[in-house]
């Protein structure tokens, strides 16, 4: 328990802190115990949140005990975002999306042992909280104008759109749920990402007012951004979510194969297990042969095996191979394969023909004479077969779970062509 703070300082966890030195010694004297919440705002959790359930995970291997909050109540309202009010949920989708967001996070924590992980819910405290109860017991505690320095509060303000009591008071309530936590569970950190930081230090405060003598702290690790300015988390598909329904685990994997080299590093220390040694290693690699993408293939197989499994994980990394040509694609499940295709691009057609106009079809080639001339080059492959006649028409049986054909010009340039009902 005495390295983590120092652990966390190296792996670039601690964007800020209420006062670092009095946190690591309370970490060296503990177990002490924490929380960090997430509402559920959507029905999955995303890779942002990630991060998070992660750090729980880090602290809890560290011998302490963390507190997940899964915010049934906050749910209703949700988080200001800066740019506009959020889209209110009805109680029954809030419900099932709490169930969800439990079933996501329990895997990453142990729940057995002197430091027992526990789930618990902020409706469990607010359900039959009256409205005068909280203003009088909880609001009364906050000053507006310190309230409005939030920065989300701050944007929302000076935009068109202005702010909602409703997701004003947000902050209130986050600070509420650290102090009951407090009171229920002797709970003394809540941790949480940068962009939170106001709401973490809104909970410190009320703790302070109503219990003087408490020592409490808390810790935001910093948002995860990509060098080139674009948000993390984001594919060109959207939000990478935990879900595989939502994200498939070939997305998933192929987002961190992806990642650019100058995150890497980054990524790994947030993200990865592996211990210090491992990683200044891949660090290493990456710095003296990046096109290996050494880095970028452990990170992602580390992070789709821990979030989606090993098997999954063993199922879309021989997706990978095969659309390449380095194993078989007709040995590929075909749910593993319907999401590689949809990585590429693709067409769909109602009827096969020559694999010259499939190719152009696709976008492959800028032009059926252009497709005609990669096969004379020996460049054209459909399913990974070289396509040596320049005549050769696509059959119906060499359909893939009689959908698909995967298309190839040279080493690298993929499509897919699906086959439809006229």
């Amino acid at each position: 328990m005495t390295a983590i703070v120092d652990e966390f300082r190296w792996r670039g966890l601690i964007a800020q802190s209420t006062d670092e030195d009095a946190l690591s010694k309370a970490l060296a004297n503990g177990p002490v115990t924490f929380y960090c919440g997430f509402d559920p705002t959507a029905a999955s959790l995303h890779v942002g949140h990630l991060v998070q359930v992660l750090t729980l995970r880090r602290l809890q291997q560290a011998g302490h005990r963390p507190l997940a909050l899964v915010g049934g109540a906050t749910g209703h309202i949700g988080d200001p975002r800066p740019t506009a009010e959020r889209t209110l949920n009805d109680p029954e989708t809030i419900a099932q999306w709490v169930t969800r967001l439990r079933a996501q996070i329990e895997p990453y924590l142990s729940f057995e042992g002197d430091n027992a992980a526990t789930m618990v819910n902020n409706m469990d405290w607010t359900a039959g909280l009256s409205v005068i109860e909280f203003l009088r017991d909880i609001g009364k505690h906050f000053r507006v104008n310190k309230m409005l320095t939030k920065d989300s509060v701050a944007q929302r303000l000076a935009s068109d759109q202005g702010i909602s009591y409703t997701e004003f008071s947000y902050q209130l309530l986050q600070a509420m749920d650290f102090r009951e936590l407090y009171r229920r569970y002797g709970c003394t950190l809540q941790t949480g990402g940068s962009d939170q930081w106001g709401n973490l230090t809104a909970g410190l405060d009320l703790i302070h007012r109503l219990e003087p003598d408490a020592e409490v702290h808390a810790l935001a690790t910093p948002l995860m951004t990509k060098a080139d300015g674009t948000k993390f988390g984001k594919s060109e598909t959207g939000t990478l979510w935990l879900d595989p329904e939502m994200t498939t685990p070939y997305a998933f994997y192929q987002f961190w194969l992806n990642t650019d080299d100058r995150d890497i590093s980054r990524y790994m220390r947030i993200l990865s297990f592996k211990s210090r040694e491992e990683l200044e290693e891949l660090e290493k690699t990456t710095e003296e042969r990046p096109q290996a993408r050494t880095a970028q293939r452990a990170l992602a197989e580390e992070l789709t095996t821990l979030v989606h499994g090993a098997d999954q994980c063993a199922a879309v990394i021989a997706a990978s191979k095969a659309l390449f040509g380095q194993g078989e694609l007709a040995d590929l499940d075909e749910a593993t394969l319907a999401a590689a295709v949809s990585e590429l691009p693709h067409s769909k057609v109602s009827e096969l023909g020559l694999v010259t106009d499939l190719f152009a079809e696709v976008g492959l080639v800028a032009s059926k004479s252009a497709a005609r001339r990669t096969v004379k080059e020996g460049g054209a492959y459909v399913n990974n077969a070289k396509v040596t006649a320049e005549d050769a028409v696509a059959t119906a049986d060499q359909l893939l779970h009689g959908r698909w054909l995967v298309l190839r010009r040279g080493k690298k340039n993929l499509a897919a062509i699906e086959v439809t009902a006229a």
